[in-house]
């Protein structure tokens, strides 16, 4: 019968870091030939490994199915567990570099596409001139996909909202700013040349270009139309791709909301292509702010990175 192990035992009875990598790797492929080639060995070492992971915690923690194996219960309680060291092993490993190096790293963000403008693009900038020798990825993604490769390891943090359900219960959040939303449309627009302030009903016999239902901006908009008693807009293209949604303002009479950091990068100047829709529907999307998983310690250079996106705008 299994007992409960305390993790010393696990050590002494064997448990390696070979093990952990392998159910790691397990807990993304659940195939193991993929598995063990993601860490490096032959299919038969990796069987090996797996047996000697069952003997030394006195369990299965894998199943055999038609199409690859699956993860019992405990096997992906300890798979979670062995992602989490092996993400805290290659931190060490940037950590170690970064030291070593006097200012060298690579850091891994995500942000949504208004803050991505607004936060982290005047923080590259500052972190650009005081480290030139570090290396900044930056994932511009909807908030859910952000906090999938946040777990994965795939980013150090990210800059959106926190997704609902339990994906969320492994990561931490802290509030910058909530984000106001603007309309904006091609320059030389119809709406444009009406007396303002417009009416908001009048913005209603355009189309309108937002991401789907499902997302929280369209979600906002159409809860604060409902609330003016106005009917929901026509939407004959749904989009979270922002380089479309401007293709299509530009070729249309179409409008669309979008937050006011992305709308003043390309709506502000006498040589731009949009403008914003002179009318006022008081709407903000709930706070974004920085994500982080649960109990993981930012590199040097990503902590810096995070600490200028916390700093209030100037």
């Amino acid at each position: 019968m299994l007992q409960p192990h305390r993790s010393d035992t696990l050590l002494r009875r064997g448990l390696k870091l070979s093990h952990l990598r392998l159910l790691a790797a397990l807990a993304e492929a659940e195939h193991l030939t993929q598995a063990a080639a993601a860490i490096g060995v032959t299919q038969p070492a990796a069987s090996r490994l797996i047996a000697e992971i069952e003997r030394i915690i006195g369990a299965p923690v894998h199943e055999r199915t038609g199409r690859g194996i699956v993860l019992t219960a405990l096997g992906r309680a300890l798979a979670l567990r062995s992602q989490r060291i092996r993400l805290e092993l290659d931190d060490a490993a940037r950590d170690l570099a970064e030291i070593a190096g006097g200012g060298v790293g690579d850091v891994r963000i995500g942000a949504v596409s208004g803050p991505a403008l607004d936060r982290v693009l005047p923080a590259l900038q500052s972190e650009r001139l005081l480290h030139p020798n570090v290396s900044v990825e930056v994932d511009v993604s909807p908030s859910d996909i952000l906090c999938e490769h946040l777990l994965a390891g795939r980013l150090d943090f990210a800059v959106g909202r926190l997704p609902e359900g339990p994906r969320a219960e492994p990561l931490t959040f802290l509030p910058i700013a909530t984000e106001p939303v603007v309309l904006i449309a091609r320059r030389g627009h119809p709406l444009l040349s009406r007396p303002a302030p417009l009416h908001a009903e009048e913005t209603l016999a355009f189309d309108w270009v937002m991401p789907g239902p499902d997302s929280l901006l369209t979600r906002t908009v159409i809860a604060r139309l409902q609330a003016l008693g106005l009917s929901r807009p026509t939407q004959r293209l749904l989009t979270a791709s922002f380089l479309l949604t401007i293709a299509v303002l530009q070729k249309s009479d179409a409008i669309a909301a979008v937050s006011r950091a992305s709308a003043e990068q390309f709506a502000t100047g006498d040589g731009a292509a949009f403008d914003l829709l002179p009318v006022d529907l008081q709407i903000e999307v709930e706070p974004f702010g920085l994500i982080t998983r649960e109990r993981v310690s930012l590199t040097p250079a990503s902590q810096r990175l995070a600490d200028l996106i916390l700093k209030p705008a100037n």
